[in-house]
């Protein structure tokens, strides 16, 4: 599928089959996907972390997917909420809607579909994005997921192409590997790893002569 960029997703779902399965195929699409299994956690979740989707299970246990819903848009209108439900009445959806939820997915539903559903979101949460990402002779498609450096077709792994996509829109300015790490990785990664200077090696290897991703010691990365 077409990729508009990497996100930061919550998912919360109270079955573990479930939500793995959901978490899986979200990082199939390279975005940094958290996952808990009820609300308490997943407020607790959002009070640490930023958030582009929260998908959100209506039916969870002990606090209610309608009261999260609500107290995730008390607290912050930028986050989108896409609210899961086995319920499809009509009266239900529009209740999720009226709570502030941005979307309503139905279940069962087809993975494709809420990817589909994860990306428009996207799209709302953050400034509009150029289409196309260009710098110092790198270009990156982030719909066909492509890489050209002067011309030629680079490979890249998801992780690679989701950290020179964070560079690239930073526009020149220094991007830090803990920024990396919150926008590439999920919060599992330990903060102290060599997981973003390694990658950035990887990348650089690719991209090949001249280096165009530089380091300021101490403070971070760039592509001037």
């Amino acid at each position: 599928m077409g990729h508009y960029g990497q996100m930061r997703i919550l998912v919360v779902e109270d079955e573990p089959l479930l939500a793995d399965a959901v978490a899986k195929w979200l990082r199939g699409d390279a975005h940094a996907v958290d996952v808990v299994g009820d609300g308490g956690a997943a407020l607790e979740r959002r009070g640490v972390n930023d958030y582009d989707v929260v998908v959100l299970d209506r039916d969870l246990p002990v606090t209610h997917g309608d009261d999260v819903c609500r107290d995730l848009v008390a607290r912050d209108g930028a986050t989108r909420i896409l609210m899961l439900t086995a319920a499809a009445e009509i009266d239900d959806r529009v209740t999720g809607l009226a709570l502030g939820a941005d979307d309503y997915l139905p279940k069962p539903f087809a993975f494709p579909e809420l990817s589909a559903r994860v990306t428009a979101l996207g799209r709302r949460s953050r400034a509009a994005t150029p289409p196309i990402l260009q710098r110092a002779g790198v270009r990156l498609d982030p719909h066909r997921r492509e890489v050209f450096r002067d011309g030629r077709y680079v490979p890249l792994s998801r992780k690679e192409f989701a950290v020179l996509a964070e560079l690239l829109r930073a526009d020149g300015a220094v991007v830090s590997a803990e920024q990396l790490l919150e926008k590439a990785w999920d919060e599992h990664t330990d903060p102290f790893t060599n997981a973003v200077r390694m990658t950035i090696l990887k990348l650089r290897r690719k991209l090949g002569e001249p280096q165009v991703v530089l380091t300021d010691p101490g403070v971070g990365y760039r592509i001037p």
